[in-house]
């Protein structure tokens, strides 16, 4: 059985919840035995790492990574993100008619902004996104989908190895040491760490600045807000987060005991889905929740998470977003949605957002 939470108060209180587990092993189905091969989730439930782990196991793998999102790093990493945001926006000015904006820009900064951090190739860098896509795609076959799930692995074991053999200055080689000082870091742990690293740190900034343009260019009120001064680029953000959540859905959460929520008991045994989209567009908490508006006081959501397991890259993708909105509509406050296209949503149990954005300037 697995319950999907869509209403804001019952997740922000089931995501705080002690009852309430990230180890699979506290899911019967899954202890069981009875996932078919190839399920598509199987990596996100099963992966060693900081998203599949409670307690202080939990608090030890995210004390590891911590120091490279605080707030005192990400204000050093600014700079170094206007640069790449300029540069690509450089490219698209160059772009001619019509161009996918989720590719050419929502997609390589976050991508190239976690990728410097991790110390991975560009080449590297869209092979993993690649294989990422595929785990997550609702419409990959289980073949498909195991393959992705070990080519993943693969790749990461690879790159591991060649920092171990030319270590850099980045949070590869950082994590490497940290491993072969003791018992702080499992070789298992080290490559689940940088997957989770790699897939929620361009992701769900891809998705989120995606579907902030998409929303102020079918909003042209709500941009003339911003780009008059009236509200500021974080107002953009955190609304864009509430009203179009770049991660629809989380897989998977526990019940260590049976837990009540209203008439309802969640046996233990028994898995949770955290739906932030849905949750972000509950009446009962947002009111007139499916309007996009900048001037909504405050516009609180869950879409980065809530209790221990709150996105630790949070600071980063709340700058990297509200870099990117600001030079982007100063650069073509002209900008428009292509007409005669439609950009399909995204095939996924995770992502929430389109595969393509067109767009003219």
């Amino acid at each position: 059985m697995v319950w999907a939470v869509t209403h804001h108060d019952t997740l922000q209180s089931l995501l705080s919840d002690p009852r309430v587990g990230k180890d699979a092993r506290l899911w019967t189905t899954f202890r069981e035995g009875r996932l078919p091969e190839g399920w598509p989730l199987l990596n996100f439930i099963v992966v060693p790492g900081m998203v599949t782990a409670d307690g202080e196991d939990h608090r030890r793998l995210r004390g590891l990574v911590s120091q490279a999102f605080t707030p005192r790093r990400i204000a050093d990493l600014a700079p170094a993100v206007e640069a790449r945001t300029v540069a690509l926006l450089d490219g698209v000015a160059k772009l001619e008619g019509e161009f996918d904006l989720r590719r050419h820009f929502a997609y390589p900064l976050p991508m190239q902004v976690i990728g410097e951090l991790l110390g991975l190739g560009l080449a590297e860098q869209d092979e993993l996104h690649e294989l990422s896509d595929t785990m997550v795609s609702s419409s990959a076959t289980p073949a498909a989908a195991l393959a992705a799930q070990r080519g993943l692995n693969a790749l990461l074991a690879s790159v591991v190895a060649a920092k171990r053999a030319e270590p850099g200055d980045d949070l590869t080689t950082d994590l490497i040491a940290v491993h072969e000082e003791g018992d702080r870091l499992s070789e298992a742990e080290l490559v689940g760490t940088l997957l989770l690293m790699l897939v929620a740190g361009h992701e769900t900034t891809l998705n989120l600045i995606t579907n902030a343009v998409r929303a102020l260019l079918a909003h042209p009120d709500q941009l003339r807000l911003v780009l008059d001064g009236e509200q500021p680029w974080s107002a953009v953000v955190e609304e864009t987060l509430r009203y179009d959540s770049p991660v629809g859905q989380f897989p998977l959460r526990y019940a260590s005991e049976d837990i009540t929520v209203g008439d309802v008991v969640i046996r233990r045994g028994e898995a949770l889905l955290a739906s932030y989209a849905a949750a972000g567009r509950d009446s009962g908490h947002h009111p007139d929740a499916d309007r996009f508006d900048l001037t909504r006081q405050p516009a609180k959501h869950l879409s980065l998470g809530h209790g221990p397991h709150f996105c630790l890259g949070s600071g980063l993708a709340r700058m990297e977003a509200e870099t990117a909105l600001r030079h982007l509509f100063t650069r073509f406050p002209g900008l428009a949605l292509a007409e005669g296209r439609t950009d399909e949503p995204i095939a996924s149990f995770v992502s929430n957002s389109v595969r393509t954005l067109w767009v003219t300037v």
